[in-house]
């Protein structure tokens, strides 16, 4: 007997305001300066948001040469290793690393371990009077205590950038850790714009008025004011790494 082939079968969902990106329907992305590497753009403006989420994958010869202008860009090791140049000096990075780098800097990634992926956060600078431009960041996530989130000793958040710790930072990076059956204290509705991946576990994610399961790999778009919530499902905890604007004036009237 043939077996049929459902292609036309996803679990990729764009709305509005929100989307989930599951991967099923990826497709590389050429970038210019970034070769033997495969790219896929998960979120970007083209969806409607302000900022771009890339998953990376790199060969063995994988090498990433570029120069941020008018964006900065956060990168985040899922897998692998890797090294980094930037400001003259050369880092070795592994699981859990991260690398900022603001507008202005020229960097190489090179020398890979084969399939090492590598999640990027971009988003145009805001210059903010008074604030110098911030400093490039290499460090990893172990380096960051995992502080309680709303009195709850199962809901757990690590700042990896200084968040509202420095306003010369106009984006933050997180990885928010739910213990097993944890979920978040109320439906969030704010300004700030999300995106993130799922690093471990699952569970179930409101958005808007929909619900969706959500487990590791997937990524999530949240636009301004998009009602959300997580409950986390399962034995072990769901960690998700994710991306929010801060720090700037609310409008510009």
């Amino acid at each position: 007997m043939n077996k049929i082939k459902l292609t036309a079968l996803s679990h990729t969902y764009v709305e509005r305001d929100h989307a989930v990106i599951t991967g099923d329907g990826f497709v590389n992305s050429a970038v210019p300066g970034w070769s033997n590497c495969e790219v896929n753009v998960v979120i970007n403006e083209a969806m409607g948001a302000k900022f771009c989420q890339l998953l990376i994958t790199m060969e063995k010869t994988g090498k990433l040469v570029g120069r941020t202008e008018k964006s900065q860009i956060f990168f985040y090791v899922m897998e692998g290793t890797c090294t980094i140049k930037t400001d003259g000096k050369k880092t070795k990075l592994k699981k859990g690393s991260y690398v900022y780098l603001p507008i202005g800097k020229e960097y190489v990634f090179d020398k890979p371990k084969a399939n090492t992926k590598i999640l990027t956060f971009h988003k145009v600078y805001e210059h903010l009077d008074g604030q110098a431009i911030p400093q490039t960041i290499i460090a990893h996530e172990s380096e960051k205590e995992q502080n309680i989130y709303c009195d709850d000793p199962d809901l757990l958040m690590q700042n990896l950038l200084p968040d509202q710790a420095d306003m010369s930072f106009d984006m933050a990076v997180n990885i928010f850790t739910y213990m097993p059956g944890a979920n978040l204290p109320f439906v969030e509705t704010h300004i700030m714009e999300h995106g993130l991946i799922y690093l471990a576990g699952q569970g179930i994610y409101r958005l808007a008025d929909k619900w969706y399961p959500i487990k590791k790999g997937d990524s999530i778009w949240m636009a301004p004011y998009c009602p959300q919530w997580f409950g986390a499902l399962g034995k072990e905890p769901a960690t998700y790494i994710y991306y929010k604007n801060v720090n700037r004036f609310p409008t510009v009237v």
